[in-house]
This record gives C-alpha cells, structure tokens and sequence, in this order.
C-alpha cells in the first residue's frame, strides 16, 4: 500500500526538520509513487509515501482522530476491515474515508494495544497519541510487511525500508557482522538483526511502545502449536478438507477486495494454482490477469514450468502474460536487487522476481497474489519427508556427531532436531571464508549465540510442527516474503498478498494434525485433496518441484568485468571481511566447466560473497 517513515522525540524537544522527514520519505518514492504527505509537531515527524489502492479519492494519510489528539500511518491492508468498521460505528465513532487501515485508528482509541488482538491482515503501522505522548508501532503476525527503527538517545526513528533512517545523520554507516553470518547460517535474515548495526528490525507479531520514560518491544503474537499428537481430536479427512477450502475461500475473497485490478502470480505449482482457482470460483464471470516467468536456457529446462503454467493459465482462461528470463537477466539486475534488498542475497531469486513485478507493473497491476506461506504450514519442503524418512547412520559416540548433537540441543532443545544444516560443522566453513580478523573477534557476532527463538514453542511438538514453527521464524518473514517478495514487488510499485497468511487460516491450519498435513511422504496432501476440485490433476498430484534461480557460476564463467572486480583477490583483501585464498579458490571451483551446485540444498557461498560487496558498494559501507 505504501511506504512510511518518521522521527519521534521522547522528550518533545528533539525539534524535528520537516524537511528531513521529507527527505526520509522520498527514499520510498517507489513503495508509493501516486501521492506524498507529511505531518510534523514538536513530538513527531510522520512520512508517508502512497500507493492508492483502496478509497483512491480520500485515503489519504495521515489518519486523525477528530479532536486531531491521535494520529496514524499506515502501510499495508486490514482485511477484515469491514466487520470492525461496523462494530466501531455503532460504538460511535465516525469515519473520515472508505479506507480500510482507518479502523486501526478506532479501534486504539476502544482497545488501545490490545487492538493488534482484533486485525486480521498484512500491516506495519506508527500511532502518535498526544494524549500522552507515546509512540506505538507494530508489525503483523507474519512480518508481512516489514518495519525498521533505530533508537537515538532521544530519538526514535523509523521506517519501511532501511534507506528511510539513513538519512539521518545520527545513523552511522556500519556493518553489522552477525548479519552477514545469519545469511550464511540460515534461509536468509533473522529479525530483529539488520546489516546495519544502528538499525533493528521490528519481529512479527511484536510492537513498541515509546514515551519519554523508555522504548519497550512487546509480543502479542506467535505461533502456539499443541503439544503432540494426543492434542489434536481425531476428525475425519473430509472435516479437515472442508475446513481449509472454507478458510481458504475466505482469505482470498478478503485479498481481492480492492479500487484497483487484482491479478495473480502463475508459477506452475499446486499453491499459486490453487490461489487462482479459487479466484476464479468466487468470480466466474472475471478474467483475472495472471503472471509467469520461464526459462528458456538449455540449462534450465529442468526449471522451466511454462507447460504447467500455461495449462493453469487455459484452465483458468486468465489474461497470461509471461516472460523469459536467460542467465544474462541475472547479472543486468543483481545490482538493484541488492539496493532493494539492502542486504546481501542467498541467491539470484530476487533478480527473477525483479522481472516479474516489471512485468506487472507495465500490465497496469497494483495488486498481485501469490502462494507463499503454503509450504511453511503445510509442510511442503523435502525436510518434512526427510523427517519422516531420517535414520542416523552415525555412531554417537563420534566427536563430530556429539558436538553436532550438542549445537542442536542449544538451537532447538532437541538434541535429535536437524533443521537445514550441520551448523557446527558449517561453523567451519564459515570460519575458513572469514579473514583473520574475523575470525579473531568471531564470538562477538557469532549468530548462533545470539538467535531469538522461543524454545518453550518447540518443546513437546512433533518433528513436523518444530519444522513448521522455525520455517516460519527463519526462511518466511525475513527471507521469502521479505527478499523475494515485498522489497523486489515494490521496487515496482506493486503490492503482494498472500491468502495463505491469514491468522483466521492459520488458527484452523493449527488445528489439522501433522499425520494429516503429511500423509506418509505425500506433502501438502490435504492440501491436494482441496486442489482436486479446482486445479488439473497434472499440477494437483504432481511432487512439489522447487523454484531454483540461476546460480553465480555463470556469473563467474561468463567474465563480466564488473563481477571480476568485486571479487578480485585484492579487493577482498582490501575490505578485511574474507579470507582472500579461500576466494580465490571457491572462484577456480565454480569456473569449472563441471562444477554444479545441487539447489536449494547447497550453498550458493560467491552468491553471498558477491553481493556483500555490492551491499557495501550500494550504501558506502567502508572495509573493515
């Protein structure tokens, strides 16, 4: 919906520039192009950059109560939004617009911060209560929609999008180290670490409360699966089949409502076929616009979906627009999609959905959905079967495999949990990439010391329900909707939503237990059982294949002159973060006309490497 920023002084004498606020706003220009406002007093500076969706005449912001004590901004969607403007209406109060994130306003005012308990949608929004002079800020249950802040003395300063606080002289320009190792560590960024040290990232389902007295971040949200098997009732498939389509139906009809066209992403599999169908069976008569990407290189024919897509796209009869993307599309945006991203990427991803929300944009689009989520909560990643699957070929009493043992004992309480990678093995491998300097002050930003993760959400679940919970918490927030979705859509000024994160959806998916999630090693098969009715069973029952983005090796092969300088032995040496050998090896290792990363289960380590120095390129971050 848009992009927002602001500046908040606890003491009320922080005297706020509103040119500076302005400034900050501007860096958002491309989250909202179609209007910019901006409101300042001795307490705040609010910014606000809008992408018109929904009211497009009078959803301005910011949103004031009448007697103008309290003020909101805004970005995202509430989508049950009409079931509480009705509720708020009879208790009263009146409102201004048509726009939905309105009711936020009215329901503070009826709730205060327990209004977060009553919202059911993708939002990150700042409320100035006069009253007495505090700031709330919160983030939706998912992380949906992403918020930054950075806590100055008196100061507190915020925005969608790190760029936003950068232009505020207080920011300083450092690398935050444990950032950079989470990347490598994990699916990608783990809230609230940034890349920037000054800067953190609010957490899902969080929010803060700001006043001269102090800064607190507070939970309202997390994910709470019952403890084992024996919680769940024993309910037949059909219940549970009829239960989901029912919820599913309910999102998606809640995220096509819009002023605008709303059309969807089209990648081939059983989620985004399914969002289409269950579109068009809510509205027949409509021709919704759909999106794709192909692969016409000989190499990625394995990735290549356009078939499936294209048999969706008839099944459908939407309008299709699809595009090819060649492994020279990767290096021509890899430089904004860092910008975008402002962090280092674990793969080229970002690069192809770059593209594709271009695509959209120049089709006249605002809104698009699109599937994710599907995958966390019903358990359709390898790892789900693995589990199921895992035998442990291992002796315990080897040395490797206690100290392996032990690491995931700390991470995950479960001494027998593995979760993506040997991380203490891959510790190693870290520290081999690292420069001496590093590795000399390594326990300092070890990210393994320093993970947030509630344990107590972990205990007493099964295997597939602790997969679910960490794959929320370390691969969807931060990762896949962050980098591949929100900064990479609205680069182009396109919004994303997502049916399958939807807390009514959720609250039900809680309910279905994991046997019926996975049914043997047959992922997602409830989810199957509700696709059958809307998606050809050439897409519906075949096995998840997953979205694999062209790696760096081509990158490497193909000389690029700009690439070779940012990965050049004296450049690496120079900057002080990596080991300047292990480079050059990694480097002779990829340019080998053999040499073939098995994705998404190896790492893309130049990948990272790479685009770390972009990141320190595109934002003037010094060497060490």
């Amino acid at each position: 919906m848009c992009g927002i920023t602001g500046i908040f002084s606890r003491s009320g004498a922080g005297g706020i520039s509103e040119g500076l606020v302005q400034r900050m706003a501007d860096t958002l220009t491309h989250r909202g192009p179609d209007e910019a406002s901006c409101f300042t007093n001795e307490y705040i500076g609010f910014g606000f950059r809008r992408l018109s969706i929904m009211d497009l005449e009078h959803g301005h912001q910011p949103f004031f109560t009448a007697d103008k004590s309290v003020v909101l901004v805004c970005n995202g969607e509430i989508y049950n939004f009409k079931e509480l403007r009705s509720e708020l209406i009879a208790k009263g109060h009146v409102f201004s617009t048509n726009c939905d994130v309105e009711v936020i306003l009215y329901l503070y005012m009826e709730y205060g911060t327990a209004c977060l308990d009553r919202l059911n949608g993708q939002f990150a929004f700042a409320i100035f209560d006069s009253r007495n002079q505090s700031l709330f800020m919160a983030r939706d249950h998912f992380g949906i929609c992403p918020l930054f802040y950075s806590v100055k003395d008196d100061l507190v300063l915020f925005g969608s999008e790190v760029k936003a606080l950068l232009q505020h002289p207080d920011i300083r320009k450092e690398v935050n180290i444990t950032g950079l190792d989470q990347v490598f560590s994990f699916p990608g960024m783990v809230s609230p670490t940034t890349m920037f040290k000054d800067v953190r990232s609010l957490k899902p389902g969080h929010y803060i409360i700001a006043n001269k007295d102090e800064v607190k971040e507070l939970e309202y949200w997390d994910l709470d699966y019952p403890v084992e098997d024996h919680a769940y009732e024993d309910k037949p498939e059909s219940y549970y089949a009829e239960g989901l389509e029912h919820h599913l139906l309910k999102s998606i009809n809640y995220r096509l409502t819009a002023d605008v066209p709303v059309g969807f992403y089209l990648s081939g599999g059983l989620d985004s076929s399914l969002v289409g169908g269950l579109m068009k069976s809510l509205f027949p008569s409509s021709r919704f616009k759909s999106f794709s990407i192909g692969f016409p290189d000989v190499q990625d024919k394995q990735h290549d979906e356009r078939n499936f897509q294209r048999l969706m796209a008839e099944h459908l009869k939407s309008i299709h627009h699809e595009i090819e993307f060649n492994k020279n599309d990767v290096e021509k945006r890899l430089r904004d999609a860092v910008f975008y991203a402002e962090s280092p990427l674990k793969e080229t991803y970002n690069t192809c959905s770059l593209a594709l929300s271009e695509l959209v944009n120049r089709e006249n689009i605002k809104v698009v959905l699109s599937g994710e989520g599907a995958d966390e909560l019903l358990g359709g990643y390898v790892g789900y079967r693995f589990d199921k699957e895992r035998q442990s070929f291992s002796n315990d009493n080897d040395l490797a495999e206690m100290l392996e043992k032990q690491m995931r004992k700390k991470l995950w309480g479960d001494q027998d949990f593995f979760y993506e990678k040997r991380q203490h093995e891959f510790k190693e491998t870290k520290q081999a990439l690292y420069s001496d300097h590093l590795n000399s002050i390594y326990h300092d930003f070890d990210c393994l010391e320093r993970l947030e993760i509630n344990q107590n959400r972990l205990n007493g679940r099964d295997s597939f329900h602790k997969r679910s919970y960490l794959d929320l918490k370390l691969r969807l927030s931060d990762h896949l909707i962050a980098d591949h979705c929100d900064r990479v859509s609205y680069a182009n000024s396109v919004e994303g939503r997502y049916p399958f994160l939807d807390i009514e959806l959720l609250n039900f998916i809680r309910t279905i237990p994991s046997k019926v999630k996975l049914n043997g090693l047959n992922e997602k098969y409830i989810l199957k059982k509700v696709a059958k009715k809307y998606v050809p069973s050439d897409i519906s029952d075949r096995q998840k294949f997953s979205f694999v983005a062209p790696n760096s090796s081509h990158l490497l092969k193909s000389n690029i002159e700009w690439v070779n300088d940012m990965l050049s032995y004296d450049r690496i040496k120079r900057q002080g973060y990596f080991n300047p050998d292990t480079i050059e090896r990694l480097k002779t290792m990829y340019k080998a006309d053999d040499f073939n990363l098995c994705l998404p289960f190896d790492d893309d380590l130049l990948i990272v490497v790479l685009t770390f120095n972009i990141f320190l390129d595109q934002f003037e971050m010094s060497g060490i």
